[in-house]
């Protein structure tokens, strides 16, 4: 029996996708090569204005959406599914960052609103997106973790952003077990240090890129296409047996 040939999983035409945090950086550069590939995208982001501005770029359609709310993700999937009658893939994007202060220091709003976007508010993603895919028997989700949720990162403290990303890889391989029989895949992927404006800051101090750099065998920062690429394999056909992976796309940092 033969399979699909590569150009057949290497498509996802006609396919309904949701990327919350899709207004920029890896989402959107997700949004673009999804789209390319024939899916009819939707950005779901914070910022109706530049929200709005992505989906136009991709041809696709914008949705609001807060992760930290559970009515705003329920609303977004709900109308998704409501006009395009279903939700085949699902790329989750939207996260915040934490840096610069010690864990001695960290108070609990700070603590709270990270984990609150991070963890709790990339569970209400999965819930409502698993919800509408259980529903048809069908789906894919990718989650976007870090190697922080591996790694301690270094020179920078970012203990509670550390901890949010390892609840994401956990969280993946939870959900992944739990529907597998289901017809839904969950996966992940960890980023390195890649170049976006999450990471504006902390590459503006050249003192901290310089040890980033240097923990990075490939000796470099990545870009948001190069996490795309990863993402898309995750979503497509091409991975119709990985469920429950944490794809590491980090240059090597987490190889040595």
């Amino acid at each position: 029996m033969t399979g699909p040939t590569a150009p057949q999983v290497f498509r996802v035409d006609g396919r309904v996708a949701l990327v919350t945090g899709g207004a920029g950086g890896i989402g959107l550069a997700a949004a673009r090569l999804l789209a390319g590939a024939g899916a009819q995208v939707w950005i779901g982001d914070l910022d109706p204005e530049i929200g709005a501005a992505a989906a136009a770029e991709v041809g696709g359609r914008f949705v609001p959406l807060d992760v930290s709310s559970t009515g705003s993700v329920d609303g977004a999937v709900d109308r998704i599914v409501a006009d395009a009658g279903r939700l085949d893939i699902a790329v989750n994007c939207a996260g915040i960052r934490h840096l610069g202060s010690a864990a001695e220091t960290v108070t609990d709003d700070e603590w709270s609103t990270v984990m609150d976007v991070n963890a709790t508010g990339m569970f209400r993603s999965c819930r409502a997106e698993g919800r509408a895919m259980l529903a048809a028997g069908t789906g894919a989700i990718v989650n976007i973790a870090s190697m922080s949720g591996h790694v301690v990162n270094r020179p920078q403290p970012q203990a509670t952003y550390n901890a949010s990303k390892a609840a994401v890889i956990m969280l993946t391989r939870s959900l992944a077990v739990e529907w597998a029989t289901r017809g839904v895949r969950v996966n992940s992927i960890s980023p390195g240090y890649i170049e976006t404006a999450l990471t504006a800051r902390s590459r503006a101090i050249p003192e901290r890129l310089d040890v980033w750099l240097q923990g990075t065998p490939m000796g470099r920062l990545g870009r948001p296409e190069e996490i795309a690429g990863a993402v898309f394999y995750l979503a497509s056909d091409a991975a119709s047996y990985v469920t429950g992976a944490d794809l590491s796309v980090d240059g090597g940092y987490t190889a040595v």
